[in-house]
């Protein structure tokens, strides 16, 4: 008996149909953006976590900076692949109650639910951008390998306006009536 692999998208679909795959949505600038760097990140923390394990293993003893920056990798992976799943709608969300009903109801809990996000991100970017001066103007130091902090944290209102931009592309599509 074989099973049927295939995700579920027929959740996708209805939300935005002039998307003819919700794998590749119609957006001004391409997913491929997010993706590539959402990979390149990930195998950088995959090689830097492998060959801190090696050591540790070969020599009793570990890197101590590999933990700072897999943090931070940790952190940019998240931002750069949750833009990607905004614009795919992949986000967590309770298809009955979102999708269900009719399409009145649904586009208004669409643009309701991309309106909150879009103000917690420009919250977030304008906070973090706050964090990120701070940490520019104190010349704090990262504890490890002693680089300055605002090296790190100048990636997270970067990425939060990327994630604001790309939900106002979303909401810009849905009030053009998309639906």
């Amino acid at each position: 008996m074989a099973q049927n692999t295939n995700l579920n998208r027929s959740a996708v679909a209805p939300l935005l149909p002039d998307d003819p795959d919700p794998d590749k949505p119609n957006v001004t600038v391409p997913l491929q953006l997010e993706d590539c760097l959402s990979v390149a990140v990930m195998a950088v923390l995959a090689l830097i976590t492998f060959t801190n394990v090696v050591v540790r293993y070969m020599t009793d003893s570990s890197f101590a900076w590999t933990e700072e920056i897999s943090v931070f990798l940790l952190i940019v992976l998240t931002m750069t692949a949750s833009s990607s799943a905004f614009v795919r709608h992949l986000h967590i969300r309770i298809e009955l109650v979102a999708d269900g009903g009719p399409s009145s109801r649904t586009r208004k809990m669409a643009l309701t639910a991309n309106t909150v996000v879009l103000m917690f991100f420009i919250l977030l970017t304008v906070l973090s951008a706050r964090m990120a001066y701070d940490d520019y103007t104190w010349g704090d130091t990262s504890p490890a390998i002693g680089v300055p902090s605002w090296w790190y944290s100048i990636w997270m209102p970067l990425l939060s306006t990327a994630i604001s931009l790309r939900v106002i592309g979303i909401l810009r599509r849905l009030l053009r009536g998309v639906r």
